[in-house]
């Protein structure tokens, strides 16, 4: 859900190629020869499903990056490096498949007309697995999800060296948790109604509760969208009736930034309320397993609460100002919004004090009874 490294979602340019365009920018770049090629949803970029015909891995994901996040070559140098450093590590992360010239990406104009827009072309390995979003998630999978979040921003943050690293200092990023205070400014997009007056109570708390504390949180590299569609999973054993599950494929690293690791947990947090029919008791499980990697301190479990609200803020505000310059895409834009708005005011009436107390009256258990 990359929106430049700016604060101005509005300036994006998602690409438009066709099918048979795409197939052929496969072939001219990368020199593969394409079987069955599909497109798939996504928020500002355009993302294809390509099988080719050759031996050996055959799928891949045609990632084209919208024509602004595409000037920002070490940028996208640092994602891709990243999840290249990830595979590495033993994580279930895409890797590139090179260009002709031997690069992990290439500058491409969207069509032969003069003048047209430049796009950052990647053909990324294709992951198998079902996304988080299409499975009854139950107590096991949130907890291996919340341990993954903290794993991954640990070693990042560790271990990844990269010229390019610099690049994910993105002071202005509309997705980064610290800006919720710049929603401010796309607010006017949620009209006037309850919900409206709930997200400006938000941003209020967030600047006066939030932003002071920043600086006593420990800082990191957060993957800074681990949401139910990006998170791929498969079934490793169980019962039909309890499914034991185990992550096959973290995908879309265009919101990586320099953060927190308090930052990751929320954000974790609320896409797992999103899909719960229980969603207020979903946040123990996920935090339970966070700590069991990165032990949140007194000041970070504090701000969990408001975290969590300003993801919901972010996600929505920007999804529904997004909505009304992409109506033609408004029903991928406004996935989180069908049930979002709901949990966002139950988080609200039922208080921060409660909330707080299932969460981490749930987190508690865990250390008493790890998961088998």
């Amino acid at each position: 859900m990359s929106s430049g490294n700016d604060c101005q979602p509005q300036t994006l340019t998602k690409p438009a190629l066709g099918e048979k365009e795409a197939a052929e920018l496969v072939d001219r770049v990368f020199g593969l020869k394409v079987s069955w090629i599909g497109s798939l949803p996504s928020y500002d970029d355009q993302n294809f499903h390509v099988r080719v015909a050759a031996e050996g891995a055959d799928e891949y994901v045609l990632k084209i990056t919208n024509a602004e996040d595409s000037q920002e070559p070490d940028l996208i140098e640092a994602q891709t490096q990243a999840m290249m450093f990830l595979s590495a590590e033993g994580f279930p992360s895409a890797t590139p498949y090179l260009t002709k010239d031997g690069n992990i990406m290439s500058l491409e104009s969207g069509d032969t007309r003069p003048g047209s827009k430049k796009y950052m072309v990647r053909l990324l390995t294709y992951l198998p697995g079902t996304p988080v979003a299409k499975v009854a998630t139950n107590a096991q999978i949130l907890y291996e999800i919340g341990k993954l979040a903290a794993s991954v921003d640990k070693v990042l943050s560790e271990k990844f060296q990269h010229p390019s690293v610099k690049s994910l200092h993105r002071g202005q990023f509309i997705w980064n948790l610290a800006n919720v205070p710049l929603l401010d400014q796309y607010i006017y997009a949620l009209g006037q109604n309850k919900y409206r007056a709930v997200v400006e109570q938000v941003i209020e708390q967030f600047k006066g509760k939030v932003i002071p504390k920043l600086s006593s949180f420990r800082a990191c590299i957060n993957h800074g969208d681990l949401n139910d569609h990006n998170i791929l999973v498969d079934s490793s054993s169980g019962s039909l009736e309890n499914p034991q599950y185990r992550v096959s494929g973290i995908l879309d690293f265009s919101d990586m930034s320099y953060g927190y690791y308090v930052f990751e947990v929320a954000i974790a947090i609320m896409y797992m309320m999103i899909e719960s029919p229980d969603p207020l008791s979903v946040g123990g499980h996920v935090l339970a397993g966070f700590e069991s990697v990165v032990p949140l301190t007194a000041e970070e479990r504090g701000a969990l609460f408001l975290l969590v609200s300003g993801r919901f803020a972010q996600s929505l505000v920007i999804a529904a100002h997004t909505a009304l310059l992409y109506p033609e895409n408004k029903e991928y834009l406004t996935i989180t919004a069908k049930t979002g708005w709901k949990h966002l005011m139950t988080m609200f009436e039922v208080g921060q004090e409660a909330v707080e107390k299932t969460w981490f009256e749930t987190a508690q258990a865990y250390t008493h009874h790890a998961p088998a």
